[in-house]
């Protein structure tokens, strides 16, 4: 098995590494409650997917 002749420099693994950085998450609104929510799943709030209830959810207060 080949092993490095050499050891890499900061610079070469940092280049390396810089796009190795967390993104947030993309967030969308809910059209029913308007709460932020992940695009494509069902709003944890209200329960709403798509124009229609798609699960229980329990009304707090």
């Amino acid at each position: 098995m080949p092993n490095p002749k050499r050891r890499h420099s900061k610079r070469r693994t940092s280049t390396r590494r810089a796009h190795d950085h967390l993104t947030a998450n993309s967030l969308s609104e809910c059209p029913n409650c308007h709460e932020r929510k992940m695009p494509h799943r069902a709003c944890p709030k209200c329960g709403h997917y798509k124009g229609r209830e798609v699960m229980d959810v329990e009304k707090a207060g």
